[in-house]
């Protein structure tokens, strides 16, 4: 009887533990986003970074066993027939061809690759994002000489709802997040071609709704 009346003490200290655990992780503090810092830091010195989902195709000279149109995957590794994991998100296809040669050398002399990207999404740290009262709000693929008037044409424009001109632009440089103010009334609805701007990789624009 002691035994029972043990047993069923101990469970119950043990529900009661677990139920404790668990109040405390639904009331814990999620933490923040990671600020991810594109390598451009101006419309000049963009370079094109491999993401998930891409589309590539790799040569190696003289070793068409070797060579293949490959996707990236969502953790950013492709495998290859020689290699089951290769890091190749968050390089530009030259860094990724010369990081082939050299685990390739291992296996063939003097190894030549090249690396084509035939489907363009890039690296999630370059897309611009737009939320708020956009018509289709999204994440728009970056492109070199990219601005704020590409990306609203992107994204359909406003919505009648929205405030344009209190528009804010959040521009990560060096690690640190900076706000800036952005015209999109005067640009979308007056074209006011004044108010356009560069965009950059990794540019988040948040078009708030109007107070009547």
């Amino acid at each position: 009887m002691n035994n029972k009346l043990n047993a069923k003490t101990t469970f119950s200290a043990l529900v009661a533990v677990t139920l404790l655990l668990s109040g405390c992780a639904q009331n814990s503090t999620l933490p923040r986003a990671s600020v991810q810092n594109s390598v451009t830091t101006s419309v000049d010195n963009y370079q094109y970074l491999i993401g998930p989902d891409d589309s590539l195709t790799i040569f190696v000279w003289r070793n068409p066993e070797l060579s293949g149109n490959f996707i990236v995957r969502p953790d950013g590794k492709i495998s290859t027939s020689l290699i089951e994991d290769v890091e190749v998100s968050g390089k530009t296809p030259t860094q990724l061809a010369r990081d082939m040669e050299l685990i390739l050398a291992k296996y063939i002399r003097d190894p030549v690759v090249t690396v084509s990207v035939n489907n363009f999404v890039g690296p999630y740290s370059e897309q611009v994002r737009v939320i708020g009262q956009a018509l289709n709000p999204q994440a728009v693929n970056y492109r070199q000489y990219m601005t704020l008037l590409d990306v609203m044409i992107t994204v359909g424009g406003l919505t009648e709802f929205a405030d344009g001109n209190n528009a804010k632009l959040v521009r990560t440089t060096n690690g640190s997040q900076r706000t800036y103010n952005i015209r999109l009334d005067d640009l979308v609805r007056e074209g006011e071609i004044s108010a356009n701007v560069d965009i950059l990789p990794g540019d988040i624009i948040i078009v708030p709704e109007a107070w009547f």
